[in-house]
């Protein structure tokens, strides 16, 4: 390692230098996600690669050995995710070194993240509070129980609905991510409620891992959330679906148990510098986020 403008550290027998994730082929980053069994397609990593920033870890021969990615939704704001470390090195530092490369290139913005339980004592390391519980339900999709849901309202979402569906993300999530919503409107099938011509709740699908993921949900009840996400259960019915949500609410959590999306595992969601829940759009009554998009990008 000769060029002082390059950051290296040897790490156990490993002589490691970090670099911006863009200079990487996808298919290393496809290769890290398969070798801690994240579902992740190179689909899925390219579209998170067009949406964020991140460093990457190699070793001597430019094999990939971690990754760090943040999402900068605003200038006050942004959601850390894909941190991943190689097997081999997950206990010598090198998530360490990743995370506070990324905090650092974050500046002062409040970070949100959601931990897995490996991960979970490096993030608290940094000084990340925990927040709330992550539940993944995913599972082979049964139709029958999205068939008893009445649906009045319910219909499919076309380009003319894409700023009611910003704004909604926005005061459920607690902070805009137009480019974002905007690009996953592109890929994804959605269904809205409607009231009085007003958009009451959203559900957007799309190609991820396995199968589809059903997210973001925002809806500002239980009966409204299930009356979006049911044509979603309808149409993609005896396939794999998954939705990652937060919502503890007996009647959510039994619609989607019932449709085949049994309880996988969970994660904690934490956040560093603020409060990421109060980033100032959130107010008493607004819709609530059911579902996130992906445990990346919250």
């Amino acid at each position: 390692m000769d060029d002082p403008g390059v950051e290296s550290r040897a790490v156990d027998v490993f002589e490691m230098r970090l670099a911006d994730i863009d200079t990487v082929d996808v298919a290393q980053l496809l290769a890290l996600s398969i070798s801690v069994r994240w579902p992740h397609r190179a689909a899925d990593w390219q579209f998170m690669l067009d949406q964020g920033h991140g460093f990457v870890a190699l070793d001597e021969i430019g094999r990939v050995c971690g990754s760090a990615m943040w999402f900068p939704y605003t200038e006050a704001f942004a959601a850390v995710g894909m941190v991943i470390t190689s097997p081999r090195l997950q206990a010598l530092g090198t998530g360490n070194w990743l995370m506070t490369r990324v905090i650092a290139a974050c500046g002062e913005r409040a970070l949100r993240l959601n931990a897995t339980h490996a991960a979970d004592r490096l993030y608290r390391s940094l000084d990340f509070k925990p927040e709330t519980t992550l539940y993944q339900c995913q599972g082979r999709a049964n139709g029958a129980a999205a068939a008893a849901v009445n649906s009045d309202g319910v219909r499919p979402l076309s380009e003319i609905e894409l700023s009611a569906v910003i704004a909604a993300d926005a005061r459920a999530y607690g902070a805009p991510r137009t480019k974002l919503i905007t690009a996953l409107f592109q890929q994804s099938t959605g269904y809205g409620l409607l009231r009085s011509g007003r958009l009451a709740a959203f559900a957007l699908c799309r190609r991820f891992g396995r199968g589809h993921v059903i997210g973001p949900v925002v809806a500002a009840s239980d009966r409204d959330a299930i009356a979006v996400v049911a044509p979603h259960i309808a149409a993609h019915a005896r396939q794999f679906l998954r939705i990652d949500t937060h919502s503890e609410g007996n009647v959510f959590r039994a619609f989607i148990a019932a449709a085949g999306l049994a309880l996988h595992d969970t994660v904690t969601t934490m956040s560093l510098r603020t409060d990421a829940n109060d980033t100032g759009l959130r107010a008493a009554g607004a819709p609530s986020s059911y579902a996130v998009i992906s445990q990346a990008f919250g």
